[in-house]
C-alpha cells in the first residue's frame, strides 16, 4: 500500500526556493549567503545577485547562460568602462558599460553573436547597442523581472534562522 507524497514543511519549501536560485546563479553556499546577509529586504538581495558581471554579461546577450558568461569573464575576453575585468563577481553599478574585448571579437563564441544579438532584447535595466556589442547599466535590476525564478522572500526567512 502506497502513502500520498508527504507535504513540504516550511523548511524543505524555503530550502528547495533557495538551491533553485542559487544554482541558477551557478554560485557556491558561501557566496550565495553572503549576499542575502548584506541585503535589507528581498529587492537588494537580487540587486546583488543581479549586478554581478558574470550576470550582466549573460543578461546583455553575450552568453547563452550563466555559466559560460562567467566562463567568458574569467578568460579575459569581457571589458568594464573600458578596462579589462576577469572576476566574475565584480560588481556593476548604473553607468557603467560592459564590452567584449575587441581582440576577442574574431574567436569562436562571438562570430555569430550579431545574429543572435539581433532577436535579443535585454531588461529595462540594460542599454544595449548591438552593434558595438557593448551594454550599458541604465537603472537598478527590478525583482519583478520574469527571468527570476525564485521566490525571494522564504530565502530571506531561510537565512534568518
Amino acid at each position: 500500500m502506497r502513502h500520498p507524497p508527504k507535504q513540504k514543511s516550511e523548511y524543505g519549501a524555503q530550502l528547495a526556493e533557495k538551491q533553485e536560485l542559487r544554482e541558477s546563479y551557478g554560485l557556491r553556499e558561501v557566496q550565495f549567503r553572503r549576499y542575502f546577509r548584506r541585503a535589507k529586504n528581498p529587492e537588494e538581495a537580487i540587486k546583488f545577485l543581479e549586478a554581478r558581471l558574470d550576470n550582466v554579461v549573460f543578461r546583455c546577450g553575450f552568453a547563452p547562460g550563466r555559466k559560460f558568461a562567467r566562463q567568458l569573464v574569467s578568460h579575459g575576453h569581457i571589458q568594464v568602462n573600458g578596462k579589462n575585468v576577469n572576476v566574475p563577481s565584480y560588481e556593476m553599478r548604473v553607468g557603467d558599460t560592459v564590452n567584449i574585448h575587441p581582440l576577442s571579437l574574431k574567436l569562436v563564441p562571438f562570430q555569430n553573436l550579431g545574429l543572435t544579438l539581433q532577436k535579443y532584447e535585454p531588461p529595462i535595466w540594460i542599454e544595449l547597442d548591438k552593434a558595438q556589442f557593448r551594454g550599458k547599466i541604465i537603472g537598478q535590476p527590478v525583482v519583478d523581472d520574469p527571468l527570476i525564478i525564485a521566490q525571494v522572500r522564504p530565502i530571506i526567512e531561510f537565512y534568518s534562522r
